[in-house]
């Protein structure tokens, strides 16, 4: 039994009963749309961003940065990559963890496993994901985007392209990081609380708009039109949604969504992600943050690699999921 069986209920109501809308109206398809998966992210994002929340509140900084330094090796992007899935990541964040990382004395390379990862597949993505096409298709995106995320950092590593950072990255020295705070239970879960609500915030704005254009598209939007210009037979699908993401700001929160509206019209699932990757990896505002400790050079190779790396993922997607 669908374990949201009573938001269906209810939307099925809101939009049947209350409103008067016919079940094969495009309108009340739209709102039934619109009312059920509002719902049920929301009720996704509030269990799964508290325990998230909780756990990473045993996970310091300090400890984090200690731990990277000492994994020389492709552990070291394993372990970076996976850390970028629970950790958060915005265009404020990425200079001030960029430079912490490499001023700790974490390879460059291992630290491009965490640039890649935290955007690529974070814990809302995951969630939104599992909620809306299950469980193998959450694992599947988190494996190939750490997958991604290892071996860009791995070759990356290996180029030696220590000198096309920005110079005064290099001059900053950090100061002591203090200790751990030792939290009671009592606090973690309130701080757990706080950040889940502080995040919701944030986030479901987002949702919410992704959500209502998704609705749009699911009620309204022509299948055979959507088929036609990305679906299975055009081969260049993938990479020209990852062209037409990258202009484009948003986050997974409010992508999702129409990425699901648009699957349900035919367009394939491994196009779909790309795109969603694309606006959120490859995003216009996060490239003008990595350009300030980012020599051009070093930005366009990170750039080059990283769109390679997501249309390899759309075709992945598009092959093992039909």
């Amino acid at each position: 039994m669908d374990p949201f069986f009573p938001v269906q209920l209810l939307a099925d109501f809101v939009a049947y009963n209350l409103f008067h809308l016919g079940k094969t109206s495009l309108l009340g398809n739209a709102l039934n749309f619109f009312i059920y998966d509002s719902i049920k992210i929301l009720i996704l994002l509030l269990v799964i961003i508290f325990l998230v929340s909780y756990l990473r509140s045993f996970l310091s900084p300090e400890k984090t940065r200690k731990f990277l330094t000492k994994k020389f090796t492709i552990f070291g992007n394993i372990l970076a990559a996976c850390f970028g899935i629970i950790t958060p990541f915005c265009s404020c964040s990425a200079v001030p963890l960029f430079i912490g990382f490499v001023e700790s004395g974490v390879p460059l390379g291992v630290t491009f496993s965490y640039l890649i990862s935290a955007p690529m597949v974070n814990e809302v993505a995951v969630i939104l994901l599992f909620g809306l096409f299950g469980l193998p298709v959450a694992l599947l995106y988190a494996f190939s985007g750490v997958t991604i995320a290892v071996i860009v950092g791995y070759v990356m590593g290996k180029m030696h392209l220590e000198p096309l950072v920005e110079d005064y990255v290099w001059k900053i020295k950090g100061g002591n990081l203090s200790e751990e705070n030792k939290l009671t239970k009592k606090e973690r879960i309130n701080q757990a609380y706080l950040y889940t609500l502080d995040l919701i915030k944030k986030v479901y704005p987002y949702v919410l708009l992704g959500v209502g254009i998704g609705a749009l598209i699911h009620g309204y939007a022509p299948s055979n039109a959507l088929t036609k210009i990305a679906g299975r037979g055009n081969i260049l699908a993938v990479p020209v949604a990852v062209l037409i993401g990258v202009p484009l700001y948003s986050n997974s929160a409010g992508t999702i969504p129409i990425v699901q509206a648009l699957i349900s019209k035919g367009l394939p699932l491994g196009t779909a992600l790309a795109f969603m990757m694309s606006v959120t990896a490859l995003s216009f505002p996060e490239m003008v943050i990595l350009r300030k400790v980012l020599k051009p050079k070093l930005l366009g190779i990170y750039i080059a690699i990283l769109t390679l790396g997501i249309i390899f993922t759309g075709y992945l997607f598009n092959i093992v999921i039909r």
